[in-house]
């Protein structure tokens, strides 16, 4: 994974407007974020404060009214749709709520696509996707399909994807809001391991009270407005 001692995400003033017929709602305002390279961040707040909308602003998926970003040295919302997709491939990898797995494709299929989609060799790819669901608990589950998964195993599937491409920071948005506690508990552990092993920063919108606290910092925000930044 490449190393550097410079912020992996940098956002300024950033604002997000929305209009529905002639009332403007502004979602975020305002609003100013680094994360350093390997940093464990957690964004809370109620639903509609904001933080998934900031979240998107921040991978690039969604483009801010007002403000920048920077992944890096480079500002995303000054590329091209493609330019700015070939940056979320070689630095970002995403998680939801939702896995969001394929469900035509077996585990080690899924978990190869973001290599693949980089002209990764194919031989190549779909090892280093054995490698890494070995490493979250998935050896034995590389031909499954995702409806053959249990929704942790679905989960862990979704992280290992995210991982494959040894990307410098891990976007994850409610990792665990569709599972038990006890399964929770375990990609809460799995999480910070895999920030431990391979330097990856993570930032996770979460209302997990729990996971937010294993997170080296947790940003309030309320009304599209950060409140408080605390470390844990």
């Amino acid at each position: 994974m490449e190393q550097s001692s410079a912020p992996i995400v940098v956002a300024r003033n950033i604002s997000k407007t929305f209009q529905e017929g002639n009332l403007a709602v502004n979602v975020l305002s305002d609003v100013d974020l680094t994360v350093e390279q390997g940093e464990l961040v957690s964004i809370v707040g109620t639903s509609g404060s904001g933080k998934t909308t900031l979240l998107h602003i921040l991978g690039g998926l969604s483009e801010p009214t007002t403000g920048s970003v920077l992944i890096g040295d480079q500002d995303i919302n000054r590329l091209s749709q493609k330019a700015r997709g070939t940056l979320r491939n070689q630095k970002l990898g995403f998680v939801y709520q939702f896995h969001h797995l394929l469900g035509e494709f077996t585990a080690q299929e899924n978990v190869a696509m973001p290599l693949l989609i980089r002209r990764t060799d194919s031989g190549v790819a779909m090892q280093q996707a054995a490698e890494i669901l070995d490493r979250v608990g998935l050896g034995n589950r590389l031909g499954h399909k995702p409806g053959e998964l249990s929704g942790g195993e679905r989960q862990r599937a979704a992280l290992a994807r995210a991982m494959v491409a040894k990307p410098r920071c891990i976007m994850a948005d409610e990792p665990t809001g569709n599972l038990d506690s006890i399964t929770a508990g375990s990609i809460h552990e799995l999480l910070v391991e895999l920030n431990e092993e391979f330097g990856t920063s993570l930032i996770v919108v979460t209302h997990d009270l729990k996971l937010a606290e294993r997170m080296g910092r947790i940003i309030s925000i309320e009304n599209g407005h950060i409140v408080n930044r605390s470390q844990t």
